[in-house]
């Protein structure tokens, strides 16, 4: 029986990937001006969603010869490597982005914290699993007005291994008293879909723009574990708890 639903936060409550990906693609125009497109940038971040700061900043240091660009600039980020200067002028420029409120406010994905509240509605536990750090974690969750909604959080700095790594969903599940058999994981990546599979979850991935065509291609859940339009999302998810219920009923 399915007792607790575990959300992720980036790009399934909220659309920070997007804002992300702008972020990484603006900090790679300015390392290096004239070479590519914005939109060739957030394109290429399609590939790497769901991974960490280094994998992230690495993928896209190679795939746009930025290695050069940011070496020279080591000194200025107080930097040992150049992936770390990317990753800071990233987030500066992330900062920037969400300093106003109003730009998580409607960066929402109201389909799945609609999802959220009916959950809540029907007294199931709920968790929060996010690779986010705590400062950015309480930001958007103020954004959303999510302050209360969940029984517990767990993020980046609770857990040694990041996703794909099962870590995170085990310790949420933990926490909140039930095995992983008996909990839900709501996702949006294959990073975030590989975690919850390997911690034993039922996995609902609700894709994105940034995400759609690699859960697709990952092979990783039958296609009607996937939600592709927001209007299919709350049948999609009560089948799914029904039959994962039926099948392990008693």
């Amino acid at each position: 029986m399915i007792r607790a639903v575990i959300f992720d936060l980036d790009g399934t409550l909220i659309a920070t990937e997007q804002l992300k990906a702008e972020s990484y693609a603006r900090a790679a125009i300015q390392l290096k001006p004239s070479a590519f497109s914005k939109a060739e940038a957030i394109s290429a971040f399609e590939d790497f969603v769901g991974g960490s700061r280094e994998e992230v900043s690495k993928g896209l240091l190679y795939r746009f010869g930025l290695e050069s660009a940011a070496r020279a600039r080591m000194v200025e980020f107080a930097a040992s490597e150049p992936w770390q200067v990317y990753t800071r002028l990233r987030l500066r420029i992330f900062e920037e982005i969400i300093a106003d409120e109003a730009v998580l406010k409607q960066a929402a994905w109201e389909h799945n914290v609609e999802l959220l509240r009916t959950v809540r509605s029907e007294n199931c536990r709920l968790g929060l699993a996010t690779m986010s750090y705590c400062p950015q974690v309480e930001r958007s969750l103020h954004a959303l007005e999510l302050e209360n909604a969940f029984d517990f959080i767990a993020t980046r700095e609770d857990v040694e291994n990041p996703k794909p790594d099962p870590e995170i969903y085990l310790l949420v599940a933990r926490a909140l008293g039930f095995r992983p058999a008996e909990c839900m994981v709501v996702e949006d990546s294959v990073a975030g879909v590989r975690a919850g599979l390997a911690a034993g979850t039922l996995v609902l991935a609700v894709a994105t723009p940034l995400t759609r065509r690699n859960l697709h291609e990952s092979k990783l859940l039958d296609d009607h574990h996937i939600v592709d339009r927001p209007e299919d999302l709350q049948e999609t998810i009560a089948h799914l708890i029904a039959h994962h219920n039926a099948n392990h009923a008693g």
